[in-house]
């Protein structure tokens, strides 16, 4: 039985199921292990809240005490630096990296772009990556801290706190969303960079686990990891937390890769055949400009 610890959040439960599922094909059978993190306590801006790691930190302590044998995170979540004693050990393959503009239809104008909202529209994010650059796209529109789990989000746009929200695409597409009543318009990385790891999901373990670090060798994506590892590369690079103005997308173009960072209103692309040499590219565009 392989212990899986995870938030006890709608999105989090749905990701350790998923992972459950790719575990069960293997032949194993798990147990899913709720943990309450700070960041599911404590609702108030991230600004104001102490320490780092808010949604990973209580998890991973579950694993070094021994209450759990494997952790699920969303990667975008995990500090850039490792925890003494863990490691993550796979990350399948990614989901949508995207962020979703989530609208009240009254508050939809299709005449600005690429954020199509009504001049002074109010949005909801508490990510001040998100905040800095919608700030620098539309400089008119009222930005306000918005906490919840995505369900919970989604419920106070209905309710009118807001005329518009941010999420990310892969939160909606793992619950399997359907809001016909609201607007939803998927933004291009180009517009609005995502966090580093986006979309990916990250299994740790401890560091002394070796069977169960090998059985997880079949559920990373070599394939797919390079992008993730040059966004985490960039970000660990400037020694990032997870509530960095930090935006870094990468994708392979003509069999290298391509890194697009956005950083203090600095966005920069650079490209290298190696995760490592397209962050220390970036790293340093961004320290020039």
């Amino acid at each position: 039985m392989i212990r899986l610890a995870t938030r006890g959040s709608a999105l989090a439960i749905k990701q350790a199921h998923w992972v459950e599922g790719r575990l069960a094909a293997l032949g194993e059978r798990v147990e899913l292990v709720l943990v309450e993190t700070q960041g599911d306590r404590e609702q108030q801006p991230f600004a104001a809240m102490a320490g780092t790691g808010f949604f990973t930190k209580a998890v991973q302590e579950a694993l070094l005490a021994g209450r759990a044998d494997l952790a699920v995170h969303s990667y975008k979540d995990l500090p850039s630096q490792q925890t003494p004693g863990l490691e993550v050990a796979a990350v399948p393959e990614r989901a949508d990296p995207r962020e979703v503009l989530v609208i009240r239809p009254e508050f939809y104008d299709a005449g600005f772009t690429p954020l199509p909202l009504k001049r002074g529209a109010v949005v909801g994010t508490s990510a001040i990556r998100r905040q800095a650059q919608l700030r620098a796209l539309r400089p008119d529109l009222v930005l306000t801290e918005l906490r919840g789990n995505v369900l919970t989000r989604i419920q106070k746009l209905r309710d009118g706190h807001y005329h518009a929200i941010v999420l990310a695409a892969a939160g909606l597409q793992r619950l399997a969303l359907e809001l016909p009543d609201l607007a939803l318009v998927v933004l291009a990385p180009e517009v609005l960079i995502p966090a580093p790891a986006q979309g990916a999901l990250a299994l740790e373990l401890r560091r002394d686990d070796e069977a169960l670090a090998a059985l997880l060798t079949e559920l990373h994506d070599a394939r797919g990891y390079p992008a993730i590892a040059a966004e985490r590369g960039l970000m660990a690079a400037m020694q990032a937390g997870c509530q960095l103005a930090l935006g870094a997308h990468a994708r392979r173009v003509e069999g290298e890769l391509e890194l697009l960072a956005w950083f203090e209103g600095r966005r920069v692309a650079v490209r290298h055949p190696t995760a490592e040499g397209a962050a220390y590219l970036a790293l340093d565009a961004l320290a020039e400009r």
